[in-house]
């Protein structure tokens, strides 16, 4: 059985090797999990998935093979053997769910007639008083109504059996997927850089041992300049038009981003980057900063972070006059040119999915002016970006 869903987790993508199955194979032969199938979903997940992003696709992966098999033949194989639904019975139900079971004839003849039925039944039923499947009346299955029933997967009407893996608590921590305020913060944290500066006001625990313990025991205290986040960021946000389905990824970036760097700086631009940004959009035709003065007065080793889609037509990148909104007198790459020549790390999220983004012709040749430092908005992109601004 468990090599079939050993294969079938490697099928959902997920980072599992043959040692890892080895090791759940060692800890199911010394019963830590046993008699209850949340145990194994437990101890399966902490011994095969060594990183949370993962939890998800495990959880869906975990649910599709024990839930959702179509095979009658794979349901026999992966059924727990018959000292399980003992086990299992006797720690679920109440006392009046047993006495209706004992009126039926007893978990004896349930257990027999499970058996039986699951020998005769050639493939999946939904519905119905007798065949094991989804919905209806029959003892067997999931989604259905009857006082002494085997479930089968599946999530029960009465919420009794609701399973970890069918809850799912772990999807908004999937690497592929759109990420939210709390796991952006995790993200960015890898971004920090620590470094000590300013005048010796903290204690060095470490050193000040060596020495006192060179001196004898005559006590050397050591003190080293406090340690400050010295990371410094400039973020650039594509605002209005084809960005608003992406407001509230946005927003949530830019609310961690805010809490997590001391050294940050913002300006909001609207499809490529001119002349001009601006600090509030709704004064954005009053206020606005010359592009020029940000390049002069930002040194060069802040990261240079832009978010937009770079959805638009190509001309508004390439030629002069060719932003919508205004007359540019100059094209919007040589701001871009610009922009790389003054900072060390540049790079650019986007929000649309990056398998959309070969058929887009902006897409393509924003990529090129950031050279190819173009990463999704999800927690995998925004890993490989801040792998690449810590280099």
């Amino acid at each position: 059985m468990l090599v079939n869903f050993f294969y079938g987790l490697r099928n959902a993508q997920l980072p599992v090797s043959i040692n890892e199955l080895l090791v759940l194979l060692e800890a199911m032969e010394k019963h830590l999990a046993f008699g209850s199938i949340e145990d194994f979903y437990l101890l399966s997940r902490t011994c095969l998935i060594k990183d949370e992003k993962y939890f998800d696709k495990f959880d869906r992966a975990f649910g599709a093979y024990f839930r959702d098999l179509e095979n009658i033949d794979d349901i026999i194989e992966a059924i727990i053997p018959e000292d399980w639904l003992r086990a299992e019975f006797q720690k679920t139900l109440t006392e009046e769910e047993k006495a209706k079971i004992e009126s039926m004839g007893g978990l004896e003849k349930l257990i027999e007639e499970f058996k039986k039925r699951l020998e005769e039944q050639k493939k999946r039923h939904a519905g119905g008083n007798k065949w094991i499947g989804t919905g209806g009346t029959s003892p067997f299955g999931h989604s259905g109504f009857h006082p002494g029933g085997i479930r089968i997967g599946g999530e029960g009407q009465n919420k009794q059996a609701a399973k970890v893996w069918d809850q799912r608590q772990y999807k908004n921590l999937d690497d592929s997927v759109e990420i939210g305020t709390r796991n952006i913060k995790m993200a960015l944290r890898k971004l920090r850089k620590f470094a000590r500066t300013g005048s010796n006001e903290e204690l060095d625990l470490d050193d000040t041992i060596r020495s006192t313990a060179r001196n004898a025991g005559l006590l050397d205290i050591k003190m080293v300049p406090e340690k400050h986040n010295a990371v410094k960021v400039l973020l650039f946000l594509d605002v209005g038009g084809s960005m608003d389905p992406y407001v509230k990824v946005c927003e949530e970036l830019f609310s961690a981003c805010k809490s997590e760097f001391k050294h940050l700086e913002y300006f909001y631009f609207h499809n490529f980057i001119y002349e001009r940004v601006w600090k509030d959009n709704y004064r954005r035709q009053q206020n606005t900063v010359d592009t020029l003065d940000v390049l002069h007065t930002y040194s060069s080793d802040y990261k240079v972070i832009f978010v937009g889609d770079a959805t638009m037509g190509a001309y508004e990148i390439s030629h002069q006059y060719g932003s919508v909104e205004h007359m540019n007198e100059e094209p919007g790459y040589l701001w871009m040119q610009r922009v790389r020549d003054t900072f060390d790390k540049v790079i650019w999220l986007n929000p649309t999915t990056k398998e959309h983004w070969q058929y887009t012709t902006s897409i393509e040749v924003t990529r090129q002016l950031v050279d190819d430092k173009m990463y999704p908005l999800t927690l995998a992109g925004l890993d490989e970006a801040i792998a690449y601004l810590t280099r």
